[in-house]
């Protein structure tokens, strides 16, 4: 007969579980970031202040179902947080060069949690209040959407998925925010809703994004998922849907901020 001791021993370790993000606050911007009902797959968004000035963000899809890669979502956001806090902490610091060595990071973190290669893009940035810029990466993740006076642009793929290669590394670019601009990710199963054999399609996501009226991030993401729905004339249960926007606010709406 097994001892309790032994069958003690090979008990399985707990899984761990993914934080979740609380909203922060910012001096001159907004955040925010919605599901669509309950996560069904690898969709996870994280938001955390890494200095006084920087707010570091991310949109991560780990690919299969949720109940298969939990652990995977949930080491990445460690290695997300830790090394973000670490390499943005020094306001005179190099946020390209930090950017590329999160990047690294946090690749390696999936892998080892994978224990095998297991695709999982990635948009992460880091704004930075007292300039307004993002510097940001795109491993293989659906474009990034920025609407402001000139209308909207995408900010594409800076190198592959992560979990695919133990050295992957992505480029990190800049983008400027001017006053009343908007940042938007949408997560794959925003751009790939179907209705009647028709794709929405990131080509839908950039009019809808262009004509909305809204300049609050929730009501942003917010107005995305209400076209996802209505576009496919019922809730979306093909994937996760997501979506996350950081808007900064226009120069009265600072103003009134500060009272003055």
């Amino acid at each position: 007969m097994r001892s309790l001791f032994n069958l003690a021993r090979r008990r399985p370790e707990p899984v761990r579980q993914p934080v979740h993000a609380d909203v922060p606050e910012l001096q001159d911007a907004n955040v925010a970031a919605i599901y669509y009902g309950r996560r069904m797959g690898g969709d996870f968004y994280d938001f955390l202040r890494v200095s006084p000035s920087r707010l570091l963000f991310g949109l991560l899809d780990v690919a299969g179902p949720m109940d298969a890669n939990r652990e995977i979502v949930a080491a990445a956001q460690s290695t997300f947080r830790q090394a973000g806090c670490q390499l943005f902490a020094e306001e005179d610091g190099n946020p390209a060069e930090a950017m590329i060595e999160l990047c690294l990071q946090v690749n390696r973190s999936i892998m080892k949690a994978a224990g095998r290669v297991h695709a999982c893009p990635v948009f992460a940035g880091c704004y930075d209040e007292s300039v307004g810029t993002v510097v940001y990466f795109n491993a293989g993740h659906t474009p990034g959407l920025v609407r402001d006076g000139g209308g909207v642009s995408e900010l594409p793929a800076t190198g592959l998925p992560l979990g695919l290669f133990s050295h992957t590394t992505c480029d990190a670019s800049t983008v400027f925010l001017q006053p009343g601009a908007a940042l938007l990710l949408v997560s794959r199963g925003i751009v790939e809703a179907k209705c009647g054999g028709q794709e929405l399609g990131l080509d839908g996501i950039k009019k809808g994004f262009e004509a909305a009226s809204a300049t609050n991030s929730k009501e942003l993401c917010q107005g995305v998922l209400q076209r996802v729905q209505e576009f496919m004339c019922s809730p979306p249960r093909h994937d996760d849907v997501t979506a996350l926007a950081l808007c900064r606010n226009t120069a009265v709406q600072a103003l009134a901020a500060t009272g003055d």
